[in-house]
């Protein structure tokens, strides 16, 4: 009576590896989080974000510029392009530390008439 074959060998190193992969995972905390971003929305110079709060991790933030003149979105040290109405675009940051994070559009005044906020990640 055979009680050990290659091919259970096999599946039984699978299974370790398998195990072993998903071991590593737990216990990390990092997340892949994506937050649509408005700029121009509900008034010129407001951002509207679809979550106030992430996880740690890498963000997405999908900003679109609903509004009638040109706006760009920076946080964490990092910027989107001059956005003209109607345009979109993308920024990925990635999130290593709980903390609250400031977000602003960078044209001059845009900030001071509302275009700011903070972002609070745990």
């Amino acid at each position: 009576m055979r009680t050990f074959t290659k091919a259970s060998a096999l599946v039984a190193l699978v299974a370790v590896v398998a195990l072993v992969a998903a071991l590593s995972a737990f216990g990390r905390s990092s997340a892949t989080t994506t937050v649509a971003t408005t700029a121009g929305k509900p008034s010129e110079f407001r951002f509207t974000l679809s979550k106030r709060t992430i996880r740690k991790g890498t963000a997405f933030f999908k900003v679109v510029n609903k509004g009638t003149t040109k706006h760009d979105f920076k946080i964490a040290g990092k910027k989107t392009i001059q956005l003209a109405p109607g345009k979109a675009a993308t920024l990925k940051i990635i999130f290593r530390k709980a903390g609250k994070y400031p977000y602003m559009c960078t044209l001059p005044g845009h900030a001071l008439a509302g275009m700011k906020g903070v972002l609070t990640v745990k």
